[in-house]
């Protein structure tokens, strides 16, 4: 997946100071400098984020950014891909699997570092919460997800976070929703009832 928004926010190796980073499962953040360090007596440059949402400060070793999934900001013309996701009920199904898989298989999309895995997240979650309680931890990846994603696309549209929100709900609101029932959520069970 970093391949796939490398080709919508350039390459994801070189950044500059006050360039702003999308840092997997921690969000948006801005580099504030590049310090060399020399570690087991090795010269190593770094990246110093704030993540903006938390104020945290997370330090990145350079050589190592395409392996942890940085990368920098979606354009705004990429966010009509992340909203045929949104979009995208088909591809909804209430899984049948324990929730604990539910949960590993959600905190890998979302530590993938693509907006895409994201959405996917979101997606799954907002419309389950719909048809549920959502349990503590789907809350907490929920929260996570929607974190994630209104506050990227907010900065690649250069607009307030509350009317991509508002976007977001509005783009729900049109989904035929009430359509979903969970016997034909499973793709399986899809297969099993064409045959």
């Amino acid at each position: 997946m970093v391949a796939e928004n490398q080709k919508h926010t350039g390459s994801v190796k070189t950044f500059k100071v006050n360039d702003m980073a999308v840092y997997p499962a921690h969000g948006v953040g801005i580099i504030k400098k590049i310090e060399s360090k020399k570690i087991n007596g090795k010269q190593q440059n770094f990246y110093i984020m704030n993540i903006i949402e938390n104020n945290i400060k997370i330090m990145i070793p350079v050589d190592n950014v395409r392996n942890i999934g940085v990368r920098k900001v979606i354009k705004a013309d990429y966010i009509p891909e992340v909203y045929k996701v949104l979009r995208n009920i088909e591809d909804f199904y209430i899984d049948r699997q324990t929730w604990n898989r539910r949960y590993k298989e959600y905190t890998d999309k979302l530590k993938a570092g693509s907006i895409l895995s994201v959405a996917e997240v979101f997606r799954d979650l907002y419309i389950l919460k719909l048809t549920k309680t959502l349990s503590f931890g789907e809350r907490k990846l929920f929260d996570t997800a929607n974190s994630l994603l209104i506050k990227e696309i907010a900065i690649a549209k250069n607009t307030d976070e509350k009317k991509v929100l508002f976007e977001i709900e509005a783009l729900f609101a049109d989904l035929p929703l009430d359509k979903l029932k969970e016997d034909n959520n499973n793709p399986q069970s899809n297969k099993e009832a064409v045959v």
